[in-house]
């Protein structure tokens, strides 16, 4: 946790912010992997976090802007539960470290919501997205799932607060990434013909629990790269096998990292590998150079998507225009996802709360293939954590469909395309911090050009 003062301030910035009101904050309860005792990794809400410091279940808050009130609904621990797990600081206390110094039984926040309700008074509350929060704004508010729109003004306020992280945010996140950073180094010197995707997984795991940390994500690692979120880790590793990693860390506090690298299997890129590999890097150090504040970053993926474009081109597999190419939506045949998305105490930070809230200010996406991927689109602003991770992929189902339609034939080249189908798939992944005037990465440097990867994975 941090000070107290943080969750005071941040608590009276939303609340101001939203004007009236009664805000209400659905914490996480456990959920059973197979029967009740034997449950999921445990999860508190982050916006939970965020405003209250307090990753614990079974909870939940109100922000009564009209009365000035904040009240956390909670009960504390039975001596069944204190034999399950121990002596544990009472919930008066754990509130207290927050700045929380009503605490009322969880049973009270119907009748406390009722009455509020009665008196014509306007509850807000976040998009559910998890079972439990539908069953409690039923029970608790009268709502049936088909009614239950969450408030926009006090989305729009959460976003605008967690969208530009402080600096004691910055150095969780950063810490987040080095864990993270030394999970890839890791996999890199593991990877090699012969051995299983998860052994490689293993030693990312090894990394991440050494240092106190769980996966922000689950992790990718897989020799089936044109699969975007391959999470099967059963392959042998074979000679001649590209490597694709996606992984991150989440430290105790909460807060995420998340990096990609590719890796050959052998101990250099066969020159099809590189020539690719090339591209791809092309792309990144693109993107990564036109960071700044004031730029839109729809812009920026548009930069990285004609850099894609122009890189294939000289290996005969596009044509063309590269801006008409990528306005059209041609480069998506190889590059079927987004460049990057805010990142904090969410891998993808707030996409519970909406991305045309996060990354669009409001404004309506986009449905082109490829485009429509993109998480974040506004102009870039000081204190926004981010991604920057373009790829470039060989899909052969999308290949085929795309062939058989004879789509964007003025743009691919199909019959260099097929020399292709079996290659995988390439994606390199940084975060970045958007600055005053310019940006910074977070976290240790992982290997990015050809020759840094080769002499780490050698």
């Amino acid at each position: 946790m941090f000070n107290k003062e943080t969750y005071i301030e941040r608590r009276r910035k939303v609340m101001t912010s939203v004007g009236s009101g009664i805000l209400l904050f659905l914490g996480n309860d456990e959920m059973g992997l197979n029967y009740a005792d034997n449950a999921f990794r445990y999860r508190q809400d982050s916006s939970m976090i965020y405003f209250f410091g307090m990753p614990y279940p079974e909870l939940a808050a109100v922000l009564d802007i009209d009365e000035g009130r904040e009240i956390l609904f909670g009960d504390e621990l039975s001596i069944d539960s204190i034999v399950w797990m121990g002596t544990q600081p009472t919930l008066a206390e754990r509130a207290a470290r927050a700045g929380i110094t009503d605490v009322r039984p969880i049973g009270d926040i119907a009748g406390y919501l009722s009455r509020a309700r009665e008196q014509g008074r306007t509850i807000h509350f976040l998009p559910p997205y998890r079972p439990e929060h539908r069953l409690k704004l039923m029970d608790w508010l009268g709502l049936m799932p088909s009614n239950q729109v969450a408030s926009v003004p006090f989305i729009r306020a959460v976003v605008e607060l967690r969208n530009h992280k402080t600096a004691e945010e910055i150095a969780e996140i950063e810490r987040a990434c080095n864990v993270t950073a030394d999970m890839h180094l890791a996999a890199m010197r593991t990877v090699r013909p012969g051995i299983h995707e998860y052994d490689v997984v293993a030693e990312m795991l090894h990394v991440a629990h050494k240092a106190n940390c769980e996966e922000s994500f689950a992790t990718i690692a897989t020799v089936n790269g044109q699969t975007l979120h391959n999470h099967y880790h059963g392959n042998i590793i074979k000679p001649g096998d590209l490597f694709l990693i996606d992984a991150g860390a989440e430290i105790e506090s909460g807060y995420c990292g998340d990096m990609s690298s590719t890796v050959p299997a052998d101990p250099h890129f066969t020159p099809r590998q590189r020539a690719v590999y090339e591209i791809q890097n092309a792309m990144h150090l693109a993107s990564v150079a036109a960071l700044r504040p004031g730029i839109p970053y729809m812009d920026v993926y548009d930069l990285s998507a004609e850099t894609m474009v122009e890189g294939l081109k000289e290996l005969g597999l596009m044509k063309g225009n590269a801006k008409e190419a990528v306005a059209a939506g041609a480069h998506a045949l190889f590059y079927p996802h987004g460049l990057g998305h805010m990142m904090g105490l969410d891998v993808h930070d707030m996409e519970n709360l909406g991305e045309r809230w996060v990354g669009y200010a409001g404004k309506e996406k986009s449905t082109q293939f490829g485009r429509k991927s993109q998480r974040l689109a506004m102009p870039l602003e000081p204190g926004f954590v981010l991604t920057v991770e373009p790829g470039i992929y060989f899909i052969p189902e999308l290949i085929d469909l795309w062939k058989k339609d004879r789509k964007f034939e003025e743009y691919i080249n199909y019959d260099v395309v097929e020399t292709y189908r079996d290659f995988g798939g390439i994606r390199n992944e940084e975060d970045w911090l958007i600055t005053d005037d310019g940006a910074r990465r977070l976290g240790k440097k992982i290997p990015l050009t050809p020759e840094e990867v080769e002499a780490e994975h050698c």
